[in-house]
């Protein structure tokens, strides 16, 4: 795993249980730092719809070197998307004979997000867990039963499959995506509607139960729309993701906001989500609405929402 971030926690811990032999890649320092061990308030939906409760200290094996000759079959690579370039310029070099999941947002075009990585090398996914460490250390959060996988105009690749089947193994469930680049669009402009009003209140915690802010997310999701079909997606591919979007938000705000405050899973996720400085959630929203000025397509409620992502105004 790449980093010792929730997403590669959640779901090293998963694999883990499955029998695989799982290391986390850590900066120079950061072990020691860490500790042997890390405690997980988690709740697993494997096989529980509200989820089972996984509380425990689980240890953890950590490496600060990744040397080019390593014998390591899979690099679960999950990072902010604006540290991409970063984290695929390191591994490039380091690869060895290991397959690289990419596994989460990214905004630029995929194939040139990766960088110098070997196109035939990588594994593309979408992780489907969430949460965040808290001032105590304790990882709060969500495993969903299943996890998003697709492909970039080729067909499915042997490492690709060998990928999926290590995630079958852990009780999870592969879902294809395929036009897994639109998808991943229009997600991060679903979460660009979502982040600029947690950002408006103070963080992604205070949105639950928030029916106005949720309404005026999916209204501002709503009109990034025309930006992902200007980028070249085809929004018919998509129908089951863009049809919240598109309903009408006296229904859907209000059903959302329930949602969230009563069914754990999600709930669990967003109150593990209250640091108002965290720097994703603004470089998401910087990000789109740079694409859409660049595009030249109007965004009115992103850009008004501009002065809580862009360093001024209230946090």
């Amino acid at each position: 795993m790449f980093g010792r971030g929730v997403i590669a926690t959640v779901y090293g811990w998963a694999l883990e249980r499955a029998g695989h032999d799982v290391e986390f890649y850590v900066r120079p320092g950061r072990a020691a730092a860490y500790g042997e061990g890390i405690d997980l308030d988690l709740l697993d939906t494997r096989r529980r719809v509200w989820g089972q409760p996984v509380v425990q200290k689980w240890p953890v094996r950590y490496r600060e070197e990744l040397a080019p000759d390593h014998d390591f079959d899979l690099i679960v690579l999950s990072v902010s998307h604006h540290r991409l370039p970063e984290a695929t310029a390191f591994l490039a070099p380091r690869l060895g004979k290991a397959t690289v999941l990419v596994f989460g947002n990214i905004w630029a075009e995929p194939l040139a997000a990766i960088g110098a990585l070997p196109v035939d090398r990588v594994a593309w996914g979408f992780p489907q867990a969430g949460g965040g460490f808290g001032a105590d250390g304790v990882l709060r959060g969500t495993l969903l039963p299943s996890v998003i996988f697709g492909t970039l105009d080729q067909p499915l690749t042997a490492r690709e499959r060998a990928v999926r089947q290590a995630f079958r193994e852990a009780g999870l469930r592969p879902r294809e995506q395929s036009d897994f680049r639109g998808w991943l669009w229009l997600h991060f402009g679903f979460n660009a509607g979502v982040h600029s009003q947690g950002l408006r209140l103070g963080s992604l915690a205070k949105l639950i139960g928030a029916t106005g802010a949720l309404r005026e997310a999916l209204l501002t999701s709503r009109e990034l729309l025309p930006l992902i079909e200007a980028r070249g997606v085809d929004l018919r591919r998509h129908r089951g993701s863009v049809l919240p979007l598109r309903a009408p938000t006296w229904l859907t705000a209000p059903v959302m906001a329930w949602m969230i405050a009563h069914f754990a899973p999600l709930r669990v996720n967003f109150e593990a989500h209250s640091d108002p400085g965290t720097e994703e959630p603004r470089a998401i929203c910087s990000d789109t609405l740079a694409e859409a000025r660049r595009l030249g397509v109007a965004v009115p409620r992103l850009e008004a929402a501009e002065p809580t992502f862009a360093g001024e105004g209230k946090h």
